[in-house]
């Protein structure tokens, strides 16, 4: 059990002395609050020059969360950094001679990862839900609102989940470009495209960020309209802890069967 703790201890160090932490946390905060504000605002002057359709699939607090695709890039590129700023500097070779079970060093490195971005979460997601749904006057929704609680807290699983997959992703990768290359057109140059093409949406649905949008969800909209898959927030869920397990899963892997 000590040997765990130290481990635990070495890598929370390790995250409290790295740049790339506070910057890349203090970006995705100002993203996601800031956007969010944005949105609201820009969604409440709009709101009257929406068609009949758009009116009744509208759902405020997706509509406030829409900041959240952005600034989720940020805490992406904190969770590849947590890997691959080892092998970038060397320092894994130090690690792995202080830590030689290497199940246990990234078994400690995950859950340093996962608990901090957690925290992270849960002040950036409860943050940007009020600031959104202020901006959004009106055509917001109070915390108490049925189904809003759960759809708040799905949102900063799925920020905490992403980081988590992208740590996954990083671990089998090993290299801080190649990872971001794959994890942000995945998260957000292409599927937030593709997802609402109709011939590939039945695919495209399975994203993590396409997932990640139907656990925020609190209004279902109709099959016919755009925004509409064919699974509710708890399927959602499953479906993106299957990603992330899966890249934590390839992630030991790779650790366990390459040389560092």
């Amino acid at each position: 059990m000590s040997a765990v703790v130290a481990a635990l201890r070495a890598e929370w160090v390790k995250i409290r002395t790295l740049r790339s932490t506070v910057w890349s946390l203090l970006t995705a905060f100002a993203l996601c609050a800031g956007l969010g504000l944005l949105f609201g605002l820009t969604l409440r002057g709009g709101f009257g020059r929406m068609d009949q359709e758009a009116r009744a699939n509208f759902d405020p607090v997706v509509a406030g969360f829409y900041s959240l695709t952005i600034g989720q890039i940020a805490l992406v590129v904190f969770g590849v950094l947590l890997v691959t700023g080892e092998y970038g500097g060397g320092s894994i070779r130090l690690s792995l001679t202080a830590v030689p079970r290497r199940g246990m060093f990234y078994g400690a490195k995950v859950v340093a990862g996962t608990l901090t971005a957690l925290v992270f979460s849960l002040v950036t997601g409860f943050v940007t839900f009020f600031t959104a749904q202020s901006a959004l006057g009106p055509h917001g929704v109070s915390l108490g609102a049925p189904g809003v609680l759960r759809a708040v807290l799905f949102a900063c699983v799925y920020l905490t989940l992403i980081c988590v997959f992208a740590m996954g992703v990083a671990a089998m990768l090993r290299g801080t470009a190649l990872s971001l290359g794959i994890l942000i057109p995945l998260l957000f140059l292409d599927s937030q495209g593709v997802g609402n093409l109709p011939k590939v949406r039945t695919v495209a649905q399975f994203l993590p960020d396409q997932a990640g949008l139907v656990m925020m969800r609190v209004v279902k909209p109709d099959p016919s309209f755009i925004t509409y898959r064919g699974f509710g927030p708890w399927t959602a869920l499953g479906i993106l802890l299957a990603w992330t397990a899966a890249a934590l899963a390839g992630g030991l892997l790779v650790l366990n069967r390459r040389d560092a």
